[in-house]
């Protein structure tokens, strides 16, 4: 005799609900042996150090020309010597010259030979171009200074935009590297924290590429930044690190 409808119902309703509660049961078990057993937790800290550039690097040239390579070079001579005289008023006194670029000056003429246009080409000149590059601490003023009044002399001087550069990078690596350890030690025991886990020691640490971009700038880069634009710059150190669990 098969049971009343509403009875085999009850039956089965029952039987789903018992295999709900094996499933459910399995399931956090599971997850609580996962999170029993994970003994780490890795999490990425960093810190940020704005600095002010040491050193620049100040470069420029001037050219001359003249239909001789003599007269060229005492032009040119001439001219250094406005150049040196310039940036040492400008208390510049590490002035470095750089070896003297000789170009020639060519221009092509016509002869004719039996009634045929021959082209060649003839030096008519010399166009002589010397770079200066200067290093110095003095950053401020040396990015100021204004050529204008070597121009005025008749010296064709051109420069270059300065590089700002900050020397002490590698002294400030450890300190830094340190601080980026804190901030990951202090992100991993928040994320512990919310599985009723602690911390214990550093189990390990990889250190990230330090990033020098201009002041407020937050641009990365896989091989690293090292701004040479700006006088004032950001230095961002990053440390993954991985702690035990306790």
């Amino acid at each position: 005799m098969n049971p009343p409808r509403p009875q085999l119902f009850g039956m089965l309703a029952g039987l789903f609900l018992a295999a709900g509660l094996v499933v459910s049961s399995m399931l956090g078990t599971t997850a609580w042996v996962k999170i029993k057993n994970s003994q780490f937790i890795t999490a990425k800290g960093s810190t940020r150090k704005n600095v002010k550039s040491d050193l620049v690097v100040w470069k420029g040239s001037f050219t001359t020309e003249a239909a001789t390579l003599l007269e060229a070079q005492q032009k040119l001579k001439a001219d250094a010597a406005k150049v040196g005289r310039f940036l040492s008023d400008n208390g510049v006194t590490n002035l470095v010259l750089k070896p003297i670029a000789i170009d020639q000056i060519q221009a092509s003429i016509s002869n004719e030979t039996n009634g045929e246009s021959i082209a060649r080409q003839i030096t008519v000149g010399y166009h002589l171009t010397q770079k200066v590059r200067v290093e110095s601490g003095e950053v401020e003023q040396v990015a100021q200074i204004d050529t204008t009044p070597l121009i005025a002399q008749g010296v064709l001087f051109t420069t270059e935009p300065p590089q700002f550069l900050y020397t002490k990078v590698a002294e400030e690596k450890i300190e830094m590297l340190a601080d980026a350890t804190k901030d990951a030690r202090a992100r991993a025991e928040q994320i512990a924290a919310q599985g009723s886990r602690s911390i214990a020691n550093l189990h390990d640490a990889e250190m990230g590429i330090f990033q020098i971009t201009p002041l407020h700038e937050s641009d990365t880069s896989g091989d690293g930044l090292n701004d040479t634009s700006s006088l004032d710059k950001t230095i961002t150190a990053v440390v993954t690190a991985t702690f035990l669990l306790k």
